[in-house]
């Protein structure tokens, strides 16, 4: 408990960080775990309300869980959401069959540009954790974009003994991650520690499957697991070597890398 608390800390200085220095702030909400905790955490941060708006990139494929869980949180907990969507990408066809990386660039980073142009937005929050997947592992706290998003992922800003960069030049656009320094296990554990809601999808249902990370549906598989409850998934977790985003098809060879060099989440 001592050291998710610590994290919590941790986090919250990050979130309250962030909402000094940028003007025009927003958090990405993907309805998955991680972002569910990061938001969670926002409302520790700024005592039960969210002062920046809330973003979901809408693809249209999502599995209807996620669309029914999110607007019955965000009704509860009076979120200010933005739904973005690639409307113009959506008409003329794009889909997982045409490349599951021109589908992701099309319909997640390009709707999320769209948004982000949209609202001028110079900075948004997102529950990145480094041990989820190897280009993660290379994001900073305070990630500088160029202007059209991207990621020059060889050349970040030191951050050493907790000293953040947070002054950039006009024009620079900032990825904030206060999930970084948390694991897959911290998350389920402050979960089950905070009783945070989370989607049902995360949970053996009775069909001996269950997701272990969210996605489009055509693009986001199940694994075997009778794992029922939060504690059954810690001690799934504590005992397995298969990589979290092993269900995830975007995760194929230098695919995810590709993605969020051009500005993916």
């Amino acid at each position: 408990m001592k050291h998710l608390r610590q994290l919590e800390d941790q986090s919250v200085y990050i979130l309250r960080e962030a909402y000094k220095h940028f003007d025009n702030l927003a958090m990405l909400w993907s309805i998955g775990k991680d972002s569910t905790v990061l938001l969670w955490l926002a409302r520790k941060a700024f005592f039960g309300s969210v002062p920046f708006p809330l973003i979901h990139i809408d693809t249209s494929y999502k599995i209807p869980e996620m669309i029914e869980y999110r607007d019955r949180l965000a009704r509860e907990w009076r979120l200010n959401l933005v739904v973005g969507q690639n409307k113009e990408a959506l008409a003329a066809g794009m889909n997982h069959t045409l490349g599951r990386q021109v589908c992701c660039t099309a319909l997640k980073t390009n709707g999320l540009k769209q948004v982000i142009e949209e609202h001028h937005f110079n900075g948004i929050i997102l529950g990145v954790r480094a041990d989820e997947e190897a280009t993660r592992a290379k994001e900073r706290y305070f990630s500088p974009r160029d202007k059209n998003n991207e990621w020059d992922f060889r050349d970040q800003p030191p951050e050493l003994w907790d000293q953040f960069k947070t002054t950039f030049p006009p024009g620079t656009h900032i990825r904030i991650h206060p999930l970084l320094d948390w694991t897959e296990i911290n998350i389920w554990e402050y979960i089950k520690l905070e009783n945070i809601p989370f989607i049902s999808l995360y949970l053996d249902q009775g069909s001996g499957m269950r997701y272990r990370s969210l996605g489009c549906a055509p693009c986001t598989m199940p694994i075997k697991s009778t794992a029922k409850t939060v504690d059954e998934i810690i001690e799934e977790l504590r005992n397995t070597n298969v990589a979290e985003r092993a269900g995830r098809a975007q995760d194929e060879g230098r695919g995810m890398e590709l993605l969020r060099k051009d500005g993916y989440m």
